[in-house]
Parts: C-alpha cells; structure tokens; sequence
C-alpha cells in the first residue's frame, strides 16, 4: 500500500474462546553439570553450563494464568486498552481517522510549520498502526469475532489509504515541496523519504484523469481478489476415483467417500512410486486455477501500464538494489550459465542415491530432490533428525541467539510477564530487547507453536514501526515472529527443534533485529520496510550463523543431562547443511526467471503451463513432467510478483557479509556494530545500494553478486571435500 501502509508481511482464520493470558512461572532449572568453555576469538561467547531462567521460560510452554481480580480487569490485546474486545479495532479505526483528517488539513496548509516529510510520516504511522496491528490480528487470532472486527477495520482503513492516495491537493503539497524546497530546514534523508512518498502517489495514479483513476482502483481491487482466490487454490486437496490409483498406493492418502484425497507432494516419502503419484495428481491442471491466474497476471500488467510502468515487473522492481527487470533477467542469466557444472554435479550425487534403492532407475525426476537430497544430508550427518532433537530444546536455541545478540550487538533478550489480555492466545512469549546502553530498544511477541487455523508459516508481522518522535524520544518498534512449532509432548517436557526448526528461528530472528535496532527518523522506512532485496538480509546472513559449528556448540546441549552435542556431529550437522546448494539454487532460478517472464511483456507468448515448461527446460537440469502445471500451486506470485529473485540477491549480499565480516570471528562486536551503524540502523532511509556499499566497500553490481554466490558454492564443496 501506499504511504508505505505496508500491512505486515503476513505472506499468506478460527475458533475459540478469548481468554485471560500470562506466563507461567519458570520451572526449576534443570540441574546439570557443564564446564563453560571460551568460544571463538572474541572470546564473548560460552558454552551453556546450566539452564538460565531465560532458558528455563522457554522450555516451559506457557499456560493460561488464572486471574483472582473480582474485576477481571484486562490490559487489552498488545497492552491497548481498547482492545478489551473486539468492539475496540472500531474505536482505533475511529480515532486513526479523526486525526487523519486534522493532518491532511495541516499538511495542505499555507501556513504549515512543520516539515512535510514530517506530517506525511504522521499520517502513515497513524494508519499503520492501527493497519499492521489489525492485519496480524485478522490473520492470527483464534476468537472469530475478533478477527472479523479487525478484517473490518483493515477493509475500512484500506479504502481510506486509497483516499489518500489519489488526494490531488495532498500529493501537490509534497510536489511543491519536491521542486522547491520546503520552508522548513530539510536534509538527505526528508528529501529521501519525502521522494518515497510521491513515488507511492505515482504508482497510484494520481496523474491520471478522473475515469482512469477509477479504472486503477478497480484493477487494484481485482488483484487483491483474485490474489485471494488463487492462494486459496494453492493448497487445495485433489480428489480422484479410488479406481484410479493401483491399490498398493491407496492407503498412503486420505479418503473422502469413494475419492482418494491428495494434499500435497508427499516429497519427503521414501517411496518413489507415492511421490510421483502425488506430484502427478496434486498438479494435475485446474482449469478454475489456470483461469484466475491469467487474468491476474493480465490486471497487474494493465495496472502498470496504466501508470506508466512498460511491464509490472518494472513496476515492482523500481528503487530495489537492480532497479531494472533487464538487470534482473541478466542476473539469472549468469547465475544459471555458472550453476550448470555444479548442478550436475549434485544431481549425479542424487542417481547414485537412488540408485542405491532402485537399481535400475537412469533419471533424477522432478518429486525426487526434496527426498535425495534430505536423504544425502543424512548420510553425512553422524546422527539422524530424531537423535539431535533432544540437543534443540526450543530454550537452548534461545539462549544460543542471546549470547550471540550480547556478543554482536551488546544487545540482550530478556523474557517479559504478560498481562492478562495482552495476548491472543495463551502459547505466547514476550521480549524485550535491552541494549546495554540504550536500554530497552523495542519488544518481540513470539508466537511459536502450531494451533488449529493458524497460518502454517514462519513470518514476521511488524506491529508498530520504530520513529523518532519530535520531543527526541524513541518510538519503540514491536513485532510478532510466527512459527509452526510442535508443541512439547508433555507438560515436564520442553518443545524440541529439528535443524530445519532452528535455521527458520534465525532467519525470523533476523527480521526481528532488523526492526528492533533500527534508529530512522521516520517509521515510513523504519527496520523492514525497505526494498525487498534488501528486507532478507539479515534473516539470511543469520542463516549462516545457524549452520556456523562454533555458534551451534555454544548452545546444542541435551535438554535432560545438560551434556554437549559432540564437536564431530556439529561439524557433520553444519557440513550437511551445505549439500546440493547449488541445485536448490538452481531451482530459485528457474522459479524466478519465471516470475520475471509472468511479469514481463504481454500478451505472454503461450499458456502459463506452456511457459512453464520452456523457462523450466532452460534453467532447470530436470525435465517437464507433461500434463502437470506446477505455477498453479506457487503461491508466492502472489506475494512476491515479480521480485521473486530477491531471495537470491539477498543471499548474495549475505555471502558476502559472511566472508568479509564474520567467518574469521561470528562473535565479533567490531563487526556486530558496524553491521548495526551501515546497515541495520537505516531501514529504508537510504538507498539499498549505498547501505551495502558502505559495509562492503563496493557497490552491488550483477557481476560481483554472482562471483559472490559462486565463491560461496565453492566454499560449501571444498569444506565437504576436506572430510
């Protein structure tokens, strides 16, 4: 949305009760005997040696606390004293547009005495939020009510965005501004975000006549549904006739009557004949899906030429570290032509391992890398998935990430009581995040575990934006992290991660560090709210930092006798991690050179199918299944259109922060604080392309982002080769 009222990037809703929520109190440590060991050159980071009441809190799931009040007095959802109910998002709307209407009036004022950035970014944190709370809350609260009132609220504030946007008197105020000059002092970063503002009017059509406008609203809210519509579809069961599937496979899938139901790829299943059963019925072409698509695929591109965008890729690309789709299409050119020799060579190491159950297999097909390559990657390992799980207590891991925040940031997590009604469910953990000078610099709600009608994905909902207010003081950022965790198995036993769990903990990590130690002075561009090749960042670089043998040995303890996981099944764990990247990589390439081709001219030189197959052949060592239409179930078109890519650039950028400034120590203060004053610290206030420049030395250019991604590769098979 414009006016950056970017509803919390939720990626992607239920039942129950409210109730009265708090946090349980810590159980007693577990006793265990540890010797603490020196870590790293930093020599900041220890080993465990006893659980902390940190620890502690998050190896005991929270339960509901019971309150003795006669009044049951509440704090209201998030400590907002409206949101005792439901009723309450109408009061926020309310009073979120009464003072918009008293900033609009100030901002066209002749005689305004603010600056205009200043009055903008007011009128953005007004709507946000109220917007950011109400679009987390929608999406993740069990009591219907609640969730219909805050959908409400997101409906109501989202049409008054669109107001704004195509306010002609408002967008001249800043205009004016724009050509000359305000008539209050302004600096680099008022002109930055001040050009960020009109850029979010232009791509709303305020230059167009009164009928086009119109036709913009109504392409827009097309998109929105048929987004809608089709991220329904991506998950979709299939149902065919029993008779239709050979009867040894039957019992694998669900059943509905005389239907065998199929819900997804089944990709981790040992055997070959279920995954391509499922990979074959599951994307099996739906006319309905294949109709919705095309005519998303055609609003977005008219959307854009309707504002003056060739495709909608330039459209969604403008002000992101490659800037063009032409740079874009030549990034994955390159990336593809210097993955191929690697890729091979993963997918010969894949043969073999099918091989090994099938003698007389000769093709690696497309349902079969998910398993192969988990299937590899347990091979080298020394110890299984289930075996390291008890080393993983969701309270180690945590404590692993606080000692690595201390040593980084000087920055420590602590774990905050809840008031009764400050959550939504009674499974939430709050943190504040305390700086060792600043003291608390914002606070993160941690909604990890699974629950019916959650969304099943791991995301990063930014609840309140960090500013910096006009009396000087901080406005401090909230967040909520979402994970899918499974619960603990019993009341005395805390909730065990796979490595997989750990790396997603990081990665959201990352996102939460990003906005709680961002210092902008507009919450326009505060933390997250940046280019999305530059939003994953973080989250990836913490990625590197999970697969980093000596950040996991400070943490990996069994959760019953407190021993360490052993030097060698860390380095085996960390070791498996980096088989067949460069195949995974592969894939992000074909998927985004995709996208970009979706998004690109039209009308599209085929069906999306026929597309699909001819992107894939390029780009992609295995081959097209026929009459199966994979682009039907990516939902990430929807909320990654056109910038599915990003991933890849963010990964490279990550690569090279990890090379340069944390491999030789990962708990590096030095480090750790110039990363936070070039880069974390700036959100969006500065253009992506000077943040890295200025913690790398050198601009990102498509050459060097691909030399990055390869040297990276590189680095990955020659530690596996050493072995």
């Amino acid at each position: 949305m414009s006016l950056r009222l970017l509803l919390s990037n939720a990626n992607t809703t239920s039942k129950s009760k409210s109730c009265v929520l708090s946090v349980k109190n810590f159980l007693q440590p577990l006793l265990c005997q540890c010797l603490i060991a020196e870590t790293g050159p930093s020599n900041c980071a220890k080993k465990v040696s006893t659980w902390t009441p940190f620890a502690a809190a998050f190896n005991t799931k929270p339960q509901r606390k019971m309150n003795f009040s006669l009044k049951r007095d509440t704090s209201g959802l998030f400590g907002i004293p409206e949101l005792k109910n439901h009723t309450g998002f109408n009061l926020l709307q309310q009073a979120a547009e009464e003072k918009v209407e008293k900033l609009l009036e100030e901002a066209c004022s002749p005689s305004r005495s603010r600056k205009i950035v200043t009055v903008f970014d007011e009128l953005s944190d007004t709507l946000c939020r109220v917007a950011d709370l109400a679009d987390f809350v929608r999406v993740s609260h069990p009591n219907k009510d609640v969730a219909q009132a805050a959908e409400e609220a997101c409906v109501a504030l989202s049409s008054l965005v669109e107001k704004l946007n195509t306010n002609v008197e408002l967008h001249n105020s800043l205009l004016n501004v724009l050509l000359e000059g305000d008539s209050v002092p302004t600096d680099s970063v008022d002109q930055r975000v001040a050009e960020l503002f009109m850029f979010d009017f232009e791509q709303s059509g305020i230059d167009l006549e009164e009928q086009q406008r119109e036709k913009f609203v109504r392409l827009n809210e097309q998109i929105h549904m048929l987004g809608t519509f089709f991220q329904r579809g991506c998950q979709k069961p299939v149902g065919i006739p029993k008779s239709s599937l050979p009867e040894n496979l039957r019992h694998v899938f669900g059943f509905d009557g005389n239907n065998v139901m199929v819900t997804g790829l089944f990709s981790d299943h040992y055997s070959s004949l279920v995954r391509e059963a499922a990979y074959r019925i599951f994307l099996h072409p739906d006319q309905h899906q294949i109709e919705i698509l095309d005519y998303l695929l055609s609003a977005r591109n008219q959307l854009a030429k309707l504002v003056g965008f060739e495709t909608y890729s330039h459209r969604a690309n403008k002000g992101t570290m490659i800037e063009s789709p032409e740079s874009i299409v030549q990034f994955l050119d390159l990336l593809s032509q210097r993955l191929k020799t690697r890729s091979e060579v993963d997918f010969e190491a894949m043969l073999r391992l099918k091989q090994e159950q099938e003698s007389s297999t000769k093709d690696i097909m497309p349902w079969d890398p998910p398993y192969l390559s988990a299937l590899g990657r347990q091979k080298r390992s020394t110890m299984s998935n289930l075996d390291s799980l008890p080393y993983f207590s969701l309270g180690c891991v945590m404590e692993g990430l606080n000692q690595l925040f201390q040593c980084l940031f000087a920055v420590s997590l602590q774990h905050v009581q809840l008031s009764p009604g400050e959550a939504w469910t009674e499974d939430i953990y709050k943190l504040a995040v305390i700086h060792r000078s600043e003291g608390v610099i914002g606070y993160i709600y941690c909604d990890f575990f699974e629950r019916c009608g959650k969304p099943n994905q791991d995301c990063h909902f930014t609840i309140q934006g960090g500013r910096r207010r006009e009396d000087g003081s901080y406005q401090l950022p909230i967040v909520v992290l979402q994970l899918s965790l499974a619960g603990p198995r019993a009341s005395s036993l805390p909730a065990l991660l796979s490595p997989g769990n750990v790396d997603n903990l990081f990665h959201e990590f990352g996102h939460a560090m990003h906005s709680m130690l961002g210092r902008t002075r507009y919450q326009h561009v505060t933390g997250t709210r940046c280019s999305t090749d530059f939003a994953e960042v973080p989250s990836v670089l913490m990625e590197y930092f999970a697969s980093e043998p000596r950040v996991i040995s400070t943490f990996a303890r069994h959760y019953k006798s407190g021993e360490p996981m052993k030097k060698s099944a860390v380095k085996a764990l960390c070791d498996s991690k980096k088989m067949f990247a460069a195949s995974d990589m592969q894939q992000q390439v074909f998927f985004s050179m995709l996208d970009q081709v979706y998004h690109g001219q039209h009308p599209l030189q085929g069906s999306t199918t026929d597309i699909m197959a001819r992107i894939q052949k390029q780009y992609y060592s295995i081959d097209y299944v026929e009459n199966t239409a994979w682009q039907l179930r990516f939902g990430h078109l929807v909320g990654y259109g056109a910038r599915y890519y990003a991933y890849l650039v963010s990964k490279a950028v990550a690569a090279q922060l990890w090379h340069t400034c944390f491999k030789a120590d990962p708990f590096s203060r030095e480090m750790g604080t110039k990363y936070r004053e070039e880069m974390l610290a700036h959100g969006g206030e500065k253009h992506p392309l000077k943040l890295v420049e200025g913690m790398l030395g050198q601009k990102p250019s498509v050459e060097n982002m691909v030399e990055a991604l390869m040297l990276d590769l590189d680095d990955s098979t020659q530690a596996l080769d050493t072995q």
